[in-house]
């Protein structure tokens, strides 16, 4: 247990270590906090004028948690839905590329180990993007009060939710030496399942109940409120635990053909 434990961070470790020394992961650090900053202080402004409106009975009372942090962290989802593919795109297909899966694979160490420590490497990169968030948002506790259970709620459905996408990157990646491939068919695949309830209600009732629960925003929506459902949180963790099944089998694949 403590050896599989050790080969799972090492592993980890390489990849966060060979994120962070990529200029790539900081362009994206850098771009994650511009145009996130740009919708908070939007944000911002429209609440500190509906606040000015309201005490005037010109408008009703605003909610810093619904009326700012809800749809701020609703367009930080957005922002993960583009970003995402950028940071598992090269997980194993730079490693196909350069040959090292070979090394990599011959390790002694086993294929869940790799699967693992290669998902909390990339959830590693993803939680600095989250951070910039929060530092954003904890300016709020300096000039109101929200409410910080829904806040709490809502990074923990962003952390799900980022971490089906790595989920997802990760197997797509595991099947081609192509960067790019791999990162615009994991774009294409997670936003299949963003839009994917939009035609339920054209699809009939058993249909569109189906469609609805794949839909992986349909499930988000919820935390943003402050609600915390065990159906959301199984319907997340069935599907990262399913993808890194599949990344499992695809590496088992590679590993037999090697």
């Amino acid at each position: 247990m403590g050896r599989s434990y050790r080969n799972v961070m090492a592993i980890a470790s390489k990849e966060l270590r060979s994120s962070f020394a990529s200029p790539v992961a900081w362009v994206m650090l850098g771009l994650f906090a511009v145009i996130f900053g740009y919708f908070f202080n939007t944000y911002l402004y429209y609440f500190v004028r509906q606040g000015m409106q309201s005490q005037f009975g010109q408008t009703p009372q605003v909610n810093v948690n619904n009326d700012m942090i809800r749809p701020l962290l609703q367009n930080a989802s957005v922002l993960v839905l583009f970003l995402l593919p950028m940071i598992t795109m090269k997980t194993y297909s730079e490693e196909k590329r350069s040959g090292t899966i070979e090394l990599l694979l011959t390790s002694p160490v086993t294929d869940t180990e790799i699967i693992i420590g290669k998902f909390i490497g990339a959830m590693g990169l993803y939680l600095g993007l989250l951070v910039v968030t929060a530092i954003y948002v904890a300016m709020l506790f300096g000039l109101g009060a929200p409410e910080w259970r829904p806040i709490l709620s809502g990074y923990l459905g962003l952390l799900l939710l980022g971490g089906c996408f790595v989920g997802l990157g990760l197997f797509i990646s595991s099947t081609t030496k192509n960067q790019m491939m791999a990162g615009a068919a994991t774009f294409v695949v997670a936003l299949m399942f963003w839009i994917i309830s939009w035609f339920a209600d054209s699809a009939g009732t058993t249909a569109g109940a189906i469609l609805n629960y794949l839909s992986i925003t349909q499930h988000f929506d919820d935390f943003g409120k402050g609600v915390i459902d065990t159906k959301h949180i199984i319907y997340y963790l069935s599907f990262i635990g399913f993808t890194l099944f599949l990344t499992l089998k695809s590496v088992d694949t590679e590993r037999w053909r090697g």
